[in-house]
């Protein structure tokens, strides 16, 4: 049975049965990212037969610009050994398998927690220490383990280079269903903006989520570029959201792509291909 990660069940519950493996804060956009204290001048980009003048980027995060499933992976390994140490009873019941199916257990009983991965996983850990007779109040410090191993993520090759040119052209802000923290992962200081399923209470392929993208954006849904790896949830959702769409098709993310939608700007291999395409 394939394993499901936190980003394999957003994709499940929040619309889309991808393959196994996804809090950003809300930010505002009203600073510059390339710091000289004006906006980028628009760029047009063909939609259609239209040119539409491009502003900024809103960006998914995970196994768009690093691959979530290792991440995820060492994560559930290093809580299994923190349980080891503090919740013996739990450790012994579960292994990080059982704990994965457990949570996702958890996500099908509470649909409502659809878009909240951090709440999923932390009642799933509650669930688990209250039946091995351990203290349920261990959750919170174990999910903390989980949460910190998380975000040491490792990028793929060009993101570090694209996104500097990209936020020297365009406002970028990250539109994640995921729980990873642009800080903590040490890209913050290319974003001018963060908008995350939790924290604005639903998830991709929502309209409103991408509106609310563009609001941080400062941009209209015509002027933004939204760039992400999943089919359904970002391009087909940034199409229906009214915004211009990319799908990043890297080889080790999709093996075996699928066709895209109509009206799907761009299919690139990465975020360099992205930023030769659209002059960045």
């Amino acid at each position: 049975m394939r394993c499901v990660s936190d980003v394999g069940l957003a994709r499940r519950t929040i619309g889309h049965a991808g393959p196994p493996l996804r809090p950003d804060s809300r930010g505002s956009a009203k600073c510059c990212p390339c710091g000289t204290g004006r906006a980028p001048a628009p760029l047009p980009l063909r939609q259609g037969s239209e040119l539409k003048p491009l502003l900024a980027l809103t960006l998914d995060l995970d196994d768009t610009l690093w691959p979530i499933w290792p991440a995820i992976a060492r994560a559930e390994a290093v809580l299994h050994a923190w349980l080891t140490e503090h919740a013996p009873a739990t450790a012994a019941r579960h292994d990080p398998a059982s704990l994965r199916q457990l949570r996702n257990e958890v996500a099908e009983r509470h649909p409502e927690w659809a878009h909240d991965l951090s709440t999923i996983r932390l009642k799933s850990l509650e669930l688990a220490l209250a039946r091995c007779g351990d203290d349920p109040a261990l959750a919170g410090p174990a999910f903390e383990v989980f949460f910190a191993e998380r975000q040491r993520v490792e990028l793929f090759d060009d993101v570090v280079p694209a996104l500097e040119r990209l936020a020297a052209r365009f406002r970028l802000v990250a539109l994640s269903n995921g729980n990873a923290d642009l800080q903590a992962v040490g890209l913050a200081r290319w974003f001018s903006g963060a908008v995350s399923a939790r924290g604005f209470g639903v998830g991709k392929p929502d309209a409103r989520i991408f509106r609310e993208a563009c609001r941080v954006a400062d941009a209209a849904p015509q002027q933004v570029l939204h760039v992400g790896d999943d089919l359904a949830l970002d391009v087909e959702g940034a199409l229906a959201a009214g915004l211009q769409a990319a799908w990043i098709v890297r080889p080790q993310i999709h093996p075996e792509p699928g066709v895209p939608p109509a009206g799907t700007h761009h299919v690139v291999k990465d975020l360099a291909e992205l930023a030769d395409r659209i002059g960045a």
